[in-house]
């Protein structure tokens, strides 16, 4: 019986070795840190060995195959010893893939993932379809596929899931943008970063359909498009001439899709004026799940109603409340200045902006004129606010400094007019004061809240 190891033992983890064991595997399960009492349970409960704290590497060089968490980098000793013996070493999506029959809607990209694929998710659900959620929002793909009840899977992929697949083949894929991030994985190689987000859609064929955004330069560089046999379905915010376009915007909120692009024109207009989605990166989303949708045959009315019930992911520019007129908006997810930069260019309103956090190398440049045209007060809620303050010190008409969540909510209703926008867009990781984004976007919420009943 051949013998599958797991590295790893969190959701990633735990689906593939429950999946390996139902298929007859001999599986052992092993976490360089403690692993979490839910997922110990479900290991215990299916007869499946696991060690944590270590690795054993002796054990671990028995397998016939491996089963890497997205998480773990090619550096590390383990993962060196197991190249060396040249040990297969999978991803959980590979593994997956193997087992089902479904068709699986894949998305991948820098920015834009989980709203996209909850947008498609809720697109075809709400239409009456059989569909699993999977991927890097949280649900394991392999752990659903034991019992594959569903007709379909939307499933969000970063390029670390993406770096072990060799077979897998969506029925649809999505790139939404390639923009520099995680390079540190790729040898700071923006070339090995875009490969690897290319990965997505290199085992596909003419069966299949590759959505993708024709505005992005990184895209176009890398994406060979005149060796495909895939059908390609780009997208762009405007009607191009130098593209046979799927999707444009032919006004702020009617898309034209048009199925068969360079055949003959079947173009229909699809209304977006009822999503509750804000900004043009989100208008880039919405034409991405709106595509896949219509790949599904779901009809224009169905996507159209489907779109105004929509709610998107919590800290992902999400909306809190009014405080005597003025709006406030949660995006603390918005970890790095790309994500910031959306957040700044799809509001309108003057903006009271609250930034700050632990720096990730960041090059604030690209957000300056957008910041000088919108944002009428800057409030740094971090430890160190210093390159904050060198970049927008003289662009913002008013800047100060705090270290609670309490504060910075405090203060920005205070400097907000009926009609603006309070926006929690941090640029920055959360660790300095906060647990994590979520704990960021917590208390945001909170503090609003309290405000509110006040």
């Amino acid at each position: 019986m051949a013998k599958i190891v797991i590295l790893g033992a969190a959701e990633s983890g735990v689906g593939a070795a429950l999946l390996a064991r139902a298929k007859g595997y001999t599986v052992f399960v092993s976490d360089r840190g403690p692993i979490q009492q839910i997922y110990k349970d479900k290991l215990t409960a299916a007869g499946i060995r696991f060690e944590e704290n270590k690795h054993s590497i002796d054990e671990l060089l028995l397998a016939d195959e491996v089963v890497k968490s997205p998480g773990i980098p090619e550096k590390t000793e383990v993962i060196q010893a197991l190249r060396e013996r040249n040990i297969p070493i999978i991803s959980e999506i590979e593994l997956a893939g193997r087992y089902t029959k479904a068709k699986c809607i894949c998305i991948t990209g820098t920015n834009g993932k989980t709203t996209t694929t909850l947008l498609t998710y809720h697109l075809l659900k709400e239409a009456g379809f059989k569909v699993g959620l999977a991927g890097n929002v949280g649900y394991s793909l392999a752990e659903q596929v034991i019992e594959d009840k569903h007709e379909y899977y939307v499933v969000e992929l970063s390029s670390f899931q993406l770096d072990d697949t060799y077979e897998f083949r969506p029925w649809i894929s999505i790139l939404l943008n390639i923009t520099p991030d995680h390079l540190d994985r790729y040898g700071y190689s923006m070339e090995k970063y875009a490969l690897a987000k290319l990965r997505i859609m290199r085992n596909q064929d003419s069966s299949g359909y590759f959505i993708y955004n024709a505005d992005d330069e990184v895209i176009q560089r890398y994406f060979q498009a005149a060796f495909r046999t895939v059908v390609q379905m780009p997208f762009s915010l405007h009607d191009r001439p130098d593209y046979q376009l799927a999707a444009y915007y032919s006004s702020e909120d009617e898309i034209c899709v048009d199925l068969l692009p360079g055949y003959y024109s079947k173009t229909e207009k699809i209304d977006t004026s009822a999503s509750p989605l804000i900004g043009q990166h989100n208008r880039q989303n919405t034409m991405a799940a709106v595509l896949a949708a219509r790949i599904a045959d779901i009809s224009k009315p169905q996507i159209e109603a489907a779109l105004a019930s929509f709610r998107n992911a919590e800290h992902r520019l999400q909306p809190v409340g009014e405080v005597k007129g003025a709006r406030f908006v949660n995006d603390s997810k918005a970890t790095n200045v790309e994500a910031a930069w959306f957040a700044l260019d799809g509001i309108r309103q003057p903006i009271v902006w609250i930034a700050g956090g632990t720096d990730k190398g960041n090059d604030y440049s690209s957000l300056v004129p957008l910041v000088q045209a919108r944002v009428k007060a800057l409030i740094c809620l971090g430890v160190d606010n210093e390159k904050l303050k060198a970049a927008f010190g003289a662009v913002v008409p008013h800047l100060e400094e705090t270290r609670s969540m309490e504060a910075a909510v405090r203060r920005a209703a205070e400097l907000a007019s009926e009609g603006d926008v309070v926006l929690l867009s941090p640029a920055c990781a959360s660790f300095d004061l906060f647990r994590n984004y979520e704990d960021r976007g917590q208390q945001f919420i909170e503090q609003v809240e309290s405000l509110m009943e006040a």
